[in-house]
């Protein structure tokens, strides 16, 4: 569970995030939606430690993020390339996220099977191809990819379905709903598309100007509901 308490990021003297009370709860898939410039990015990096707070807490468990180093072994993410080492091939840096949450070889590669559909043969065995000479739709899926061969109980991702076909954003969808029943994972996703958000999210959250909107479970009726809001 993470729970957030009057959290405010200011930049430039403007107040850029202002969340008073959030849960995420355990086994939820939480969609954050919002224009661009809401503040869902920084509400992230927030949670990841990679920016500070100008007030409030972020609590991981019974970890406080910005204190505490322990909730990082059970919490993955993948917010932009800036995540990726682009001077490895796919096969070396899945080691190396593999190898960084305690897995063997043998395993990293047992995992990376399953995923074998998603890669299409265009991720794997491309020699020494490194990965900054990859399309941006290869690198989106290295990266995807690599969080969730951790099986970890906390998933963070920004516009996961950006820059990937259609193919591959079906097939990503069913990878996302498949972890979440395997791991009873808290997953957290921001995205701009909605269809997506509503169609694999239990509960989404959103996020204007920095400010929580509505808190919405979905009970079928959401994307509706989103598609007023943002057409109004």
């Amino acid at each position: 569970m993470i729970t957030i308490s009057n959290l405010e990021k200011v930049y430039n003297g403007k107040i850029v995030l202002n969340i008073k009370d959030l849960v995420f709860n355990e086994g939820e898939i939480v969609g954050l939606v919002g224009n661009n410039g809401a503040g869902k990015t920084t509400l992230l990096r927030l949670m990841l430690d990679l920016i500070k707070a100008d007030k409030g807490v972020v609590q991981s468990n019974d970890y406080v993020v910005s204190k505490s180093e322990n909730w990082k072994d059970y919490t993955a993410s993948y917010l932009d390339e800036g995540f990726l080492i682009d001077f490895l091939t796919p096969e070396e840096f899945f080691c190396f996220v593999g190898e960084s949450y305690g897995f063997p070889k043998k395993d990293i590669d047992l995992r990376l099977s399953k995923f074998k559909n998603l890669m299409n043969n265009e991720v794997l065995a491309q020699g020494k191809k490194y990965i900054r000479d990859f399309s941006k739709g290869n690198k989106q899926k290295i990266g995807i990819i690599s969080t969730l061969l951790t099986d970890s109980k906390v998933l963070i991702l920004d516009e996961p379905f950006v820059s990937l076909d259609p193919t591959s954003q079906i097939l990503l969808k069913r990878h996302f709903s498949e972890y979440n029943k395997k791991n009873n994972a808290t997953m957290v996703i921001s995205s701009h598309d909605l269809n997506h958000i509503s169609e694999i999210c239990n509960r989404i959250i959103l996020i204007e100007k920095g400010e929580l909107i509505r808190d919405l479970y979905n009970n079928g009726n959401v994307l509706k509901e989103l598609e007023n809001y943002f057409t109004i």
